[in-house]
């Protein structure tokens, strides 16, 4: 039996997040301004990749699961090995210090990730869940947040600490929190991250988050040559 975890930016994409989506044949994507995931059906043919080309655009960078292997012509930017994390025990918990991140913080939530680098995050990503923060002297120190939705999950993501505030077990205390909600509403907490970031890792399983199976993301560029992109498709 499929799981919705095995392919989770199209479950959340048919799912939850449908409203965000924009497709062509086989292929969807978040609007860019919301996220930068494309997703490919559990079992494409050849004809998907010509989707992926018209739906991204001829030089466009796209991010897959590695498990979709692209025909020649697809220049290979970059492998980025990871590991996706379940909720096995996590002791959830509400933070009174705690405050709800919505679009007027956009701004200051861009500049902590710019400054921390948690991973991507955009103008209109705030509006995937809820966002969490924590606040000193006014200032956003501390954030965390929900990403992806597969039926019955939820991905707690954009997890970061301006360095000058790190070692206080802000990031901790924000995991929590984005927990209980996902487990308020009945569904489950999963997380994602590279599989070199061994700290962060260490950290989520002492939450209570354990591995559930190890993949690899690639970075494709759709090839210039419209041409190239659409004899990929007709080979079936």
């Amino acid at each position: 039996m499929v799981s919705p975890l095995d392919n989770p930016t199209c479950a959340s994409l048919n799912g939850a997040h449908a409203r965000f989506a924009e497709r062509h044949g086989q292929v969807m994507r978040y609007h860019p301004e919301v996220a930068t995931f494309l997703a490919l059906p559990d079992r494409p043919d050849d004809r998907v990749w010509a989707d992926v080309a018209a739906l991204a655009g001829p030089g466009a960078t796209v991010p897959m699961n590695s498990s979709f292997a692209p025909p020649a012509g697809w220049e290979v930017l970059g492998r980025v090995a990871g590991v996706q994390l379940v909720d096995v025990g996590v002791r959830a918990a509400e933070d009174a210090e705690a405050v709800r991140l919505g679009p007027r913080d956009v701004p200051e939530m861009l500049e902590l990730v710019e400054r921390t680098k948690p991973g991507p995050f955009l103008r209109r990503t705030v509006e995937l869940g809820t966002y969490l923060g924590i606040r000193r002297d006014g200032a956003l120190v501390a954030m965390a947040g929900e990403r992806l939705r597969p039926p019955g999950w939820t991905e707690i993501s954009a997890v970061c600490t301006d360095p000058a505030h790190r070692g206080r077990g802000l990031a901790t205390r924000l995991v929590l929190a984005v927990a209980a909600g996902i487990r308020a509403r009945g569904e489950t907490p999963l997380m994602h991250a590279a599989a070199s970031n061994t700290s962060a890792i260490r950290l989520y399983e002492s939450l209570g988050f354990a591995l559930r199976k190890r993949t690899e993301f690639v970075m494709l560029r759709v090839p210039e040559d419209a041409d190239v992109a659409l004899r990929a498709g007709a080979r079936s």
